[in-house]
């Protein structure tokens, strides 16, 4: 069965963030809202009147790149779901370390991204 997730994109890359928003909605979750950098979603996190079920991250975007973000997201609620989307392999260890719950390798199967939210949810 699948769970509904209300889900935050952080991702600069614009056509990846409308792939993720077109496919989560077709499987029935709900975006909350997008942001295309770090500072940006820092900002977005801070006025979440609900805070979102899962935070789909990358990690090379300019002005904050997603170990960053997620280490001020997790300071202001460390029980936020972080689910790491990155062709950076290499920083996948200390995504885990800092509270990251998955990591997901770019470039990605859509079919790998339900499973693991659907196993989060």
């Amino acid at each position: 069965m699948i769970k509904i997730a209300k889900v935050f994109i952080v991702d600069d890359d614009v056509n990846i963030v409308f792939l993720f928003e077109q496919f989560l909605v077709v499987e029935g979750h709900e975006i909350v809202a997008k942001a295309f950098n770090g500072e940006e979603a820092i900002e977005i996190f801070k006025n979440f009147q609900v805070k979102p079920d899962l935070v789909l991250m990358d990690q090379r975007m300019p002005t904050k790149n997603g170990i960053e973000t997620t280490k001020e997201i997790l300071s202001m609620n460390p029980e936020t779901k972080i689910i790491f989307i990155s062709a950076d392999y290499s920083i996948k260890n200390e995504a885990f370390e800092i509270g990251a719950i998955d990591f997901i390798e770019k470039p990605i199967d859509l079919s790998t991204l339900s499973a693991i939210i659907n196993k989060h949810v």
